[in-house]
This record gives structure tokens, C-alpha cells and sequence, in this order.
């Protein structure tokens, strides 16, 4: 099998942020000897896509719509240059919905006659222990939250509320290292303590930025709220 990696991350906020992920994919990919091609920064293009979905909890129509970009942005490359599969790594997070994450893979590959996707449960327990198996022996990069400017606003009001520091975006000392600790943090119990809660989250957010938006006429500085 040959395969390429097309790195096509728009939703990935700050730029700090960005880098640095796709920084970790071109040096694995190098050592691999994997092609790698590096897509556009289409931030503008993402952001005016999710104008609306701005409250989306995680799993929502935000998260639909993000994939979507990204699956179609994918596919069209796939179609364009003769690849006849695509497939996404998103699938392999317990946080994502694999069945959402497909959908999208599916959709935009229905677009082109000869490009199919290919869906796997990654989700198994034996796949997320290999997974960070491979994190723990390359000590890559630790992303704290999933990538948009809103996942990482959500992440540190949740983290406040568990009285940890907010995430310190891009620090070095943010790596994988413990594979057993690391897969814990993904564990079924913990993703479906989460998600119990997540609706209540939601309207918790709605009401804590009900005044407050980023730049709006007559914002503070301070009423910025990511």
C-alpha cells in the first residue's frame, strides 16, 4: 500500500498551535520516508464557515461542518492527482464520533467516480494503546484540545471549573511520554463522563458569553473570551 499524508488543517487555532502539529506530522512522515503534502492554512474559509456554530458542543453541527471542509478539501486533492482512497486519522480519537467522522469521509468521497474511503474501527482498545505506544516512543507534541479557537476557549473554562491552569499552548513540556497514563486520559470511562455532561456544559457556555464576544463594538480588552 502506498499512502500519502495530506495535511489540511484550517480549524487549528492559534497559527503557534498549528505549526507546531503539523511540525510533528512532517518529522514523523520523514522518518517513515511517507510523502507529505503540506495544504493551505485556510483559516478565513473555516472561520466563516463556522459563523453561527459558535456554541456547537463538541460532537456537533460545528464539528459536522469542520470535517466536512477538510474530507471534501481531501477528496478533491484524492480525485485530482489519482489517489482511489482516503481516510482520516480523526477516527482514531475515543472524543471524536468515528460514526460522525465517517460520514463525512463518505460524503466527500461520493463526490468522485474512483475515490472510495476507507473506514476501520480505530477505536479499539488494542488500536489506542498502539496509538500511544507510537506518541509515548516519539515523545510528539501533547495537544490539549482537539484544535479550534472554540474547542480550546471550551477546554480551559472546563479545566477551570476542575481547578487546573489553562493550556499553555505550545509548551515544551507538553509531550507524550507515559503510554499507559496518556491512554488513561482517553479512557471509555472518562470520554463518557464527559459527554454525560456536555449538554449542560453547553448552556453553561451560552450564559457565561452571553455579553461577551471577540471584537465585537465596544468589547474591553478583558471581555475578550478567546
Amino acid at each position: 500500500m502506498d499512502v500519502t499524508i495530506f495535511f489540511y488543517n484550517p480549524n487549528i487555532h492559534p497559527r503557534k498551535e498549528y505549526e507546531l502539529r503539523k511540525a510533528e506530522n512532517v518529522r514523523y512522515a520523514q522518518q517513515l520516508g511517507v510523502p507529505i503534502i503540506d495544504a493551505d492554512y485556510d483559516v478565513d474559509e473555516w472561520f466563516r464557515r463556522a459563523r453561527g456554530l459558535e456554541f456547537s458542543p463538541e460532537r456537533g453541527a460545528r464539528c459536522t461542518m469542520c470535517f466536512d471542509m477538510r474530507m471534501e478539501r481531501t477528496a478533491l486533492y484524492a480525485h485530482e492527482h489519482g489517489f482511489n482512497v482516503i481516510t482520516t486519522t480523526n477516527a482514531t480519537s475515543r472524543w471524536k464520533d468515528a460514526a460522525q467522522v465517517d460520514a463525512s469521509g463518505q460524503r466527500a468521497a461520493a463526490r468522485y467516480d474512483g475515490v472510495q474511503y476507507w473506514w476501520r474501527d480505530w477505536q479499539t482498545d488494542e488500536m489506542s494503546r498502539r496509538k500511544y505506544e507510537i506518541n509515548a516512543q516519539q515523545r510528539f507534541y501533547k495537544q490539549e484540545y482537539c484544535g479550534c479557537t472554540y474547542s480550546l476557549r471550551d477546554s480551559n473554562l472546563w479545566r477551570a471549573k476542575q481547578g487546573l491552569p489553562p493550556i499553555d499552548v505550545g509548551s515544551s513540556e507538553s509531550v507524550y511520554s507515559d503510554a499507559s497514563a496518556d491512554s488513561e486520559e482517553e479512557s471509555r470511562d472518562v470520554v463518557a463522563g464527559f459527554f454525560r455532561d456536555s449538554a449542560a456544559f453547553e448552556e453553561e457556555l451560552r450564559a457565561t458569553y452571553a455579553r461577551r464576544r471577540k471584537g465585537g463594538v465596544g468589547a474591553k480588552p478583558a471581555d475578550d473570551n478567546w
